[in-house]
């Protein structure tokens, strides 16, 4: 599906350094260092979409102020120092006091092996660049300015004519390494970047009682960036007047599309095929909830609706599920239950093409040493196992109202989940961890729910899982994004535990 709405790319610095004596006592020397940032900038600018501010070249004091001041005009969000050469540390300082976006030191060499025989002076300086790395590190440190290092290779897909060795290393396992991480660090970026000043909607009230999930709206905005929108269940209703049959007809064919509608679960008996009422219902809610994402411009949306038994609105909520569903798969991650933390993680993981489904444990198999996760929606279509099935449900468990549940699970393979919870200090943290989601058999009862084999047996893993005061939603997205979630943690500033490693 395509997105509602693009969240702002990240905005990248790069500059490469240098020794200004250098470049009269060895010709083409600059060049040739200016030449590796300018394809670091060309590689990077193919992620992700990002923005890409190359400053150019640093090597005195003077360019690193200069630089600094570049970068902030620019408003990056993380800079990339490429160590092209030596260079003194006091030339780069600078840049950093004065920009204070985080830094990532690129010793980046472009030849797997110099030419012995033939190296000069100058061909070695070309490849020098970690040199003047741990003078820099040191330089940060004792200046309380944090910094991350990529070593590896440049990975450049061809040779410069003044290089005396072979510098085609692209397919060497050290440039694919390096530019893996650098790609990760650009992803990073682009979650602050589409965080900063994101709408999150918080559609009606947390569900009573569920103290982990209760969030302060401040506290949110303050940690993340993010705005966030309180609406009412009126602001629906006033969007769903507008609804004609027309669109009504087009969303029951885009549900359709997307969706098997079931008959009769042969177990639960609260699992029925879901009546052309039900359907209808159902579409005609998603035309409203996508027309308020539209109407407020949200990028996010947590919602939850606890009314009077039997009241209209409770009616209106009862139709949520398949319309959240296919917002969330359009880019616009809808949690339920009220948790606004996990919907921040959901939405960190859909920035990054990951997915990012609402989960809690659903039930242990330790026949099998798996934890099934799920939850009774709404689900992430981009990342289900084929087309997940739409069921009828008499009675939402533990809820007011009936209407129309989704059954899926999360297509087999690697998978990392991303809880977001809150410390003691009101500090938010993320836990992480890999895993693998199996193809084992699943209830039929309405929910989504996946099969997920840790590396250790399922009782190890959750005694490290609950040690860490979690809430008991998550958002599971596909791939090992361990790395690429550390690395988000470090650009928002939020504390991180990776588990299970």
């Amino acid at each position: 599906m395509e997105k509602l709405k693009q969240t702002k790319p990240a905005r990248i610095g790069i500059y490469t350094m240098g020794l200004k004596p250098y470049w009269d006592q060895f010709p083409g020397l600059r060049e040739r260092v200016i030449e590796y940032a300018e394809f670091i900038a060309g590689k990077i600018r193919q992620i992700g979409g990002a923005q890409v501010f190359l400053y150019g070249l640093v090597d005195c004091p003077e360019r690193g102020e200069e630089a600094g001041e570049y970068f902030n005009a620019h408003n990056v969000d993380l800079i990339f120092a490429h160590a092209g050469t030596y260079v003194n540390s006091a030339s780069i300082l600078p840049v950093h006091q004065v920009c204070k976006a985080p830094v990532v030191i690129l010793n980046l060499q472009p030849t797997a092996k110099i030419n012995y025989a033939r190296t000069t002076t100058g061909e070695w300086l070309a490849h020098c660049g970690a040199c003047p790395v741990p003078e820099m590190t040191n330089a940060f440190n004792r200046s309380g300015i944090d910094c991350h290092i990529i070593n590896g290779l440049l990975g450049l897909d061809y040779t410069p004519e003044i290089s005396m060795t072979d510098e085609n290393t692209a397919s060497r396992p050290e440039a694919v390494r390096a530019w893996k991480q650098i790609e990760e660090w650009v992803l990073a970026a682009s979650v602050k970047s589409g965080l900063s000043n994101a709408r999150f909607g918080f559609l009606g009230n947390t569900f009573n009682g569920m103290l982990d999930m209760y969030s302060d709206f401040t506290m949110f905005q303050g940690q993340t960036g993010a705005h966030l929108e309180v609406l009412e269940m009126c602001d629906l209703n006033r969007m769903l007047e507008t609804v004609t049959e027309e669109e009504v007809e087009a969303k029951k064919e885009e549900i359709t599309e997307f969706f098997i509608i079931s008959e009769d679960s042969p177990s639960d008996p609260l699992a029925k095929k879901p009546t052309p009422e039900q359907l209808e219902w159902s579409a005609k809610v998603a035309v409203a909830q996508e027309k308020l994402v539209k109407e407020y411009d949200l990028d996010a949306l947590t919602y939850y609706y606890h009314g009077a038994p039997g009241g209209y609105y409770e009616k209106i909520q009862g139709g949520f599920i398949v319309g959240h569903s296919l917002l969330t798969a359009k880019g616009i991650p809808c949690a339920g239950e009220g948790d606004l933390k996990t919907c921040l993680a959901m939405k960190i993981c859909d920035i990054v093409n990951k997915g990012g489904s609402y989960c809690e444990i659903v039930v242990t198999d330790y026949e099998d040493g798996t934890i099934l996760l799920g939850h009774d929606g709404p689900f992430h279509l981009a990342i289900a196992n084929g087309k997940p099935i739409l069921r009828g449900m008499g009675l939402y468990h533990g809820k007011q109202g009936t209407g129309v549940s989704v059954e899926a699970k999360v297509k087999a393979g690697d998978i990392t989940n991303l809880g977001c919870t809150q410390n003691i200090d009101g500090k938010l943290k993320f836990i992480i961890t890999e895993a693998e989601a199996t193809n084992g058999t699943i209830m039929t009862i309405g929910n989504t729910q996946t099969p997920v084999k840790f590396r250790k047996d399922p009782n190890a893993y959750m005694d490290e899982w609950f040690a860490q005061a979690p809430t008991h939603h998550f958002a599971m997205s596909v791939g090992h994004n361990a790395s690429l979630f550390e690395k988000i943690a470090v650009m928002l500033q939020i504390p991180s535990v990776v588990l299970d490693r």
